[in-house]
């Protein structure tokens, strides 16, 4: 197997197995995983995922939309989709014939998709969406319980067949004691409100609550499910004491230089002259930049890795290259690989380095890895797949 060796992330399928494992001893035995592949399975690729996950047990999955849930029809993914997010009621043919379950958030919307798939002389899969405090989509569930007659009454609906009842943690990565606190509280008015519902007659099959920092954060939390994403990619959560968990990541990427020249003191590097050497340098180009997700934030900043030794970044991150200080590696030359994200000898680069830098989040950072970036499945030492998007289209 081969590709254009220009840029190119690195996915580890072992390392993605020692992540699943790692993580099922925190899950009590009858709780099932959701594997949450949604955005490409975090800039990892969908479809490679997806089936190592089933290979692993895994059969449910998480997506935010339609276009993800049929992507992973088309590659062969057999198991239980749920779209977390919104469907447009048009759609609810594609909904039934590829057994997908959608995600119910208010009366108004269930009224409307039971209308469009009784239209159609259909019944859709369907789980129950509870706001408990994250403020996004959801049926209120507040303290005072207000919105239990609505919930009835959508469950009731004759073409719309409820399985499955949720909702979502907004702070369980908060371990200060203002966020635990607040977590708890949407433990509780979680289980309230599918308390009365239950009271009312109606019954879920399946009930899930946590995400991946409510399963490193809240063990004691016990549902049929969980919903696992960001930790599945080895890209590590802070969590409260005693609550540590080994993770691999699963992502690297490497860029094979292109060019390394000599520059004078004096001479300016790159847009807008955000660095001037100030002695004679080696500077190695590296065709990577922001159209491939390398953020111009890491202007001066950043740092990879060659021969095993860091480089830093200098002059302004281009669209599709930047510039390298290499002046202290002895022997750098075109071809030679500059490790982006991953570790060489001792060395390492993380997403989370990169997004200190940055001022945001590690998954942000690997859900923009673009496109045009190949991805590279290896298993056992060996590539065993490549998906190259633009190659494809």
């Amino acid at each position: 197997m081969d590709f254009f060796k220009r840029t190119w992330a690195e996915i580890d399928l072992d390392h993605l197995a020692y992540n699943v494992n790692e993580i099922r001893k925190c899950l009590p035995k009858t709780t099932q995983m959701m594997g949450v592949v949604k955005a490409d399975a975090y800039g990892h690729g969908d479809r490679y995922i997806a089936k190592e996950m089933e290979n692993l047990g895994i059969k449910n999955f998480g997506v935010s939309n339609l276009e993800e849930a049929l992507s992973l029809r088309k590659n062969g993914v057999e198991s239980n989709i749920l779209i977390l997010g919104v469907t447009p009621v048009s759609a609810v043919k594609k909904l039934s014939e590829h057994h997908i379950t959608q995600t119910v958030y208010s009366l108004e919307y269930a009224q409307q998709l039971n209308s469009a798939a009784k239209k159609e002389n259909i019944c859709i899969q369907c789980h129950m969406k509870l706001d408990t405090g994250m403020g996004r989509i959801g049926f209120r569930a507040g303290d005072d319980l207000s919105a239990i007659e609505e919930m009835v009454e959508a469950c009731q609906l004759p073409n719309l067949n409820f399985t499955g009842i949720f909702s979502h943690f907004s702070s369980s990565d908060d371990i200060g004691e203002e966020g635990i606190a607040y977590t708890k509280g949407q433990k509780e008015r979680f289980d309230k409100a599918v308390m009365a519902l239950e009271k009312k007659g109606i019954h879920f099959d399946v009930k899930h609550l946590q995400n991946s920092a409510g399963v490193l954060n809240y063990r004691d939390c016990r549902y049929d499910m969980a919903r696992v994403g960001v930790i599945l990619y080895g890209l590590p959560l802070d969590t409260l004491p005693g609550c540590a968990i080994s993770l691999k990541p699963v992502m690297s990427i490497r860029s094979a230089i292109s060019m390394v020249k000599t520059v004078h003191a004096g001479d300016a590097i790159s847009y807008s002259r955000r660095f001037t050497a100030d002695k004679e340098m080696r500077l190695a180009t590296v065709p990577i930049g922001y159209a491939d997700g390398y953020l111009r934030a890491f202007a001066n900043k950043g740092k990879m890795i060659v021969h095993g030794q860091y480089a830093r970044v200098v002059g302004s991150v281009c669209m599709d290259q930047l510039m390298l200080d290499v002046t202290h590696i002895p022997d750098v030359q075109a071809g030679d690989i500059a490790t982006v994200v991953g570790s060489d000898g001792d060395c390492q680069v993380t997403f989370g380095d990169l997004a200190q830098i940055a001022g945001t989040i590690h998954y942000e950072l690997a859900c923009l890895v673009s496109r045009r970036v190949p991805r590279v499945y290896q298993k056992g030492g060996k590539t065993v797949g490549i998906v190259d998007y633009i190659v494809e289209e």
